[in-house]
């Protein structure tokens, strides 16, 4: 939300980081969604992570394509038949290894969060999500509806 006083028109917060959420997708090299994620802490970016295949592993597209597109798995659902590390975990992992602190930090993403993400997001204490398009994972709404994370969708 922008400031009816400034002078400048500026992006919201949830805005700005949106929008470097989707710039961050655009490394993905995923067949089938392209996700980015952005962690911060106090409006400071503290980790981010795309979508891709394990550190020095091959690609789907390196091995004949999608396995989840292959064995026309539904989207949505069983989440586990396939290469990629998501975003978030990447965002969450990236964070780890450089021993940067998450919790109560916001993560932004340009997809809802799958149940996986939902359970190590809960775990890591984040405290608010903002997503952009949404993804159909009735587990993962079920658990952030339980859960103290605040989730709103960003609505430009």
């Amino acid at each position: 939300m922008k400031k009816e006083n400034s002078k400048v028109n500026r992006p919201s917060w949830d805005e700005y980081f949106t929008e470097i959420a989707r710039l961050v997708a655009t490394r993905s090299n995923c067949e089938s969604r392209k996700v980015g994620a952005v962690i911060t802490v106090d409006n400071q970016i503290v980790s981010t992570g795309y979508n891709g295949a394990p550190k020095g592993l091959r690609h789907c597209v390196d091995m004949g394509g999608c396995l989840r597109k292959l064995n026309k798995i539904e989207s949505g659902t069983r989440q586990e038949v396939c290469r990629a590390v998501h975003a978030e975990q990447n965002a969450i992992i990236s964070a780890a290894i450089k021993g940067v602190s998450i919790k109560n930090g916001t993560i932004y993403t340009n997809t809802y969060p799958c149940s996986i993400c939902a359970r190590m997001l809960i775990n890591a204490e984040i405290k608010r999500i903002v997503y952009d398009s949404d993804y159909s994972d009735p587990l993962s709404k079920s658990l952030l509806e339980e859960s103290n994370i605040e989730v709103v969708q960003f609505k430009k």
